[in-house]
Formats: structure tokens, sequence, C-alpha cells
């Protein structure tokens, strides 16, 4: 009897297993590849970058050594914190001067030059009388006290709204003096528009971000919420040609890293627009010839961008930008589903890719951090 209890037992047992196996979800079906190839994976970056594409809020001395350290190990030898006056994503506002002034100062302390501000413009109460007066007048100051640029969230085109409740768009002709401020200082505007394209799109079976959206559904848009993908992204390039004398840099391709022959038409057309790879280097590493010959052909023109900071997701980015590898794997499914080949960039794109092009645009960057060729 204690035989067949323990048959039975075992039987029912392996039975749950097969069934549990058989029914498994998407979300965690992941195998590793039994494939075997060449691996070159590479922690630390072949030149010191710049990283154009970041958001530190953490003040405290501890906490810069820390990311003094992290920078030194990834090769990092600048950052651009683009938080410069400290986005309250809970109130959905910006906070004051003071917060940059005390930021500068603590950076460059213990950073010694190495984390560099981007400052951002608050657009509570736009229409209200003299906004735009106050806005130009705090872009000056914040550029005075040290901010080498401005970031733009994509809260503009998203959900900003004017006094009356009305959406503001990222063309808005009541925005025009900060875009022309900026080409006046000197100083670049990198800008996020909108998402990927999908989210406006059915989320089904066809959606490469289906996964994405099941996993964080209050990233699901519609043309109506608030509008069409499209119209967003026009905005945005109007911009870019209203304003010729000002730099931008378009923050994650433009949501265009899987067009790239589209994208291509873009710099073509806008000479003041620059780019940056931040969360899309997994659609170039699944194209690793038409982006090499993208990044070749626009090596003037694209900026090392990363947003979250996460120290050993870079490691995916150097790997994509610098070996021949074959299939590997990024590290957020939900992102891509498929794996990653490396572009092999030329030395001389890498160099202009980690730092130089970043030189070029971005003022008061020390120099002496950088090889001197």
């Amino acid at each position: 009897m204690r035989l067949f209890f323990t048959l039975l037992f075992t039987g029912l047992t392996l039975f749950s297993f097969a069934q549990t196996e058989d029914n498994i979800s998407f979300e965690d079906y992941n195998p590793p590849s039994t494939l075997v190839v060449p691996e070159h994976p590479v922690i630390k970056a072949k030149y010191p970058f710049i990283d154009v594409h970041n958001h530190q809020w953490n003040t405290s001395p501890e906490r810069l050594q820390e990311l003094k350290n992290e920078m030194d190990a990834l090769n990092m030898a600048v950052m651009i914190n683009l938080s410069g006056r400290g986005f309250d994503r809970a109130a959905g506002d910006i906070g004051t001067q003071a917060y940059l002034r005390e930021f500068l100062s603590l950076s460059e302390k213990h950073m010694s030059g190495r984390m560099m501000f981007f400052t951002n413009v608050s657009f509570k109460g736009i229409g209200e009388k003299d906004w735009e007066e106050k806005a130009v007048k705090q872009l000056r100051e914040d550029v005075a006290a040290g901010a080498v640029g401005l970031k733009i969230y994509k809260s503009l085109g998203l959900n900003v709204n004017d006094k009356e409740g009305q959406r503001v768009a990222i063309n808005d002709p009541r925005l025009d003096a900060i875009w022309a401020t900026c080409g006046e200082l000197g100083i670049p505007v990198l800008i996020h528009a909108a998402d990927p394209a999908p989210f406006w799109q059915e989320q089904d079976r066809n959606n490469e971000r289906w996964l994405e959206l099941k996993l964080h559904p209050n990233r699901k848009r519609s043309a109506t919420d608030p509008a069409p993908w499209e119209q967003i992204i026009a905005e945005q390039h109007d911009i870019f040609r209203k304003h010729p004398k000002t730099t931008f840099i378009n923050a994650h391709f433009g949501w265009f890293a899987n067009d790239l022959a589209h994208l291509a038409t873009l710099l073509d057309t806008y000479p003041n627009m620059n780019i940056e790879f931040g969360a899309v280097i997994a659609e170039l590493g699944r194209q690793p010839q038409f982006a090499r010959n993208f990044f070749i052909k626009y090596q003037d023109r694209i900026l090392f961008g990363k947003d979250a900071y996460n120290p050993e997701e870079y490691y995916t980015y150097f790997r994509v930008l610098e070996t021949t590898d074959e299939y590997f794997p990024y590290y957020k499914k939900y992102h891509a589903y498929w794996k990653m080949y490396g572009l092999n960039l030329p030395d001389e794109v890498l160099r202009k890719v980690y730092y130089k092009n970043a030189l070029r645009i971005i003022p008061r960057i020390d120099t002496s951090l950088f090889p001197k060729d």
C-alpha cells in the first residue's frame, strides 16, 4: 500500500510539473540560447565617454563619491544630468533654482566637474501674464549659474496644459522665446517627444510592445490621449524648422531607431538636429549592418545616451557599439525579446560618438578628461 501511494504521489507531481511547463506564459518563457559563438563581453568603454542622457537626484556626498567610482569603472568621463532643477515626478513640477545651485556646488566639490547639468523649464501657468518673460529670465539665470543645456521632458506634448486647461503643443508659439534664447546662449536643447509609436497602436499580437504594455498599462496611448503620435512628432520637427540657429538633441533617436532610412531623411532635412540612442540600443543591435552604415554616414550627429542609470546595463551598449559578437541577450525582455549583434564601429566613429560630438555641442566640458588627438 505504501508503494502504491508513493507511486501515485510521484505521478501526480510529474503530471503537475508537466502541466505547469505546458502552460508556461510568454512572460516566463525566456530560455538561454544553446548557440555557441565567440563572446567578447565589454564592461568598460574603449574610450572615455560622455553620457548625455542621465538623471540623478541624490545630492549626498556619499552617493556622489559612489557614483564617481562607478563612472570610473565604466570609463564614463562626464555625466550630463538632465534633471538640473530636480524633476518632481509626483508633483509634476520643477523645483527651485536653489536645488540647481546646491547640486552644482556639491558636484563641483565631490565630482570635480565630471557631472554637468541641463536645466528644466516649468510650464506651469503658461498663458498667464508675463509667463514667457519669467521663463526666459529663469533660463538665463540658470545658464549663468552653470547649466549647460535645456532638457525638455515628454510631458510637453502629452500632459502640459495652459491656464485654460488646453493641451500645449510642442510647437506652441508661446514657447518660441525659449528655443530662441537657447540658440542665443549657445546651449543645446535635449528634447524627448512622445514615446514609441506602438504605444498608440492596438495592443494585440501584432504589437512588438505588447509585453511592455501588459506590464506597464499606464504607457498605453491613443489618438485622443492626448493626440495622435504622428501629430506630436510633427510638432517637435516643426520647432527644429522654426529655430535653425538652435541646436537640438533628439532623445531616443526621435523614436525612429527602427526606421533608420526615415531618420536619415530627418537628419538631412534638419541640420540643427542631433540624436542620442538612450533606451533604443536594442533597435540598433538587431540590424547591425544597416545601423553600422548609418553610424558611419552620420558619425558627426550621434551622441552617447543611456537614460535610466544602471551601471551593468552599459555593458550591452559597449558590446553593441564595439564588438562583432552575434546573438547576445538584451537586459529587458519587455523592451526586446530578440537578440543583439555588434556593430564593430571604426575607432574614429567610436571616438565621435563617445565624446567628440558632445564636446562640440555642449559647452564648458573639461576637455582635459579626454585624449588629445
